[in-house]
């Protein structure tokens, strides 16, 4: 049930999914990485990760701070995936769901939304 694919394909797909971000939103988006990684240690059936202080809970402390990462999981999307389809599709919900999370918004609206 995984799929192999090389390294800079993968790659090629998390740059893919962050354009389809409407333009006006991907503006907004400040002091973010976007990193990928073979997997989580600490749960490794993790799809992705956002780490840092949601744009919604920014305040004046928050000036000069690292930037805020968003980790995408390589080797754990691709075991969920059956085809690269599959995994084009999940990478792009995986995406977006950071990306929401450093929007503010949270698990249970994600789901609402269908990207959960």
């Amino acid at each position: 049930m995984s799929v192999s694919m090389t390294d800079e394909r993968f790659d090629e797909l998390v740059g893919e999914a962050l354009d389809i971000i409407p333009e006006a939103l991907a503006a907004a988006i400040d002091n973010v990485v976007v990193l990928v990684d073979a997997r989580n240690e600490e749960e490794p059936g993790l799809l992705g990760l956002y780490h840092g202080v949601a744009l919604t809970e920014r305040d004046s402390h928050y000036a000069g701070s690292l930037p805020d990462t968003i980790t995408i999981y390589r080797d754990a999307l691709l075991d969920m995936c059956d085809s690269e389809e599959d995994v084009v599709h999940e990478v792009a919900v995986t995406v977006i769901h950071e990306v929401a999370h450093y929007f503010g918004i949270e698990e249970d609206r994600l789901h609402e939304l269908g990207w959960g």
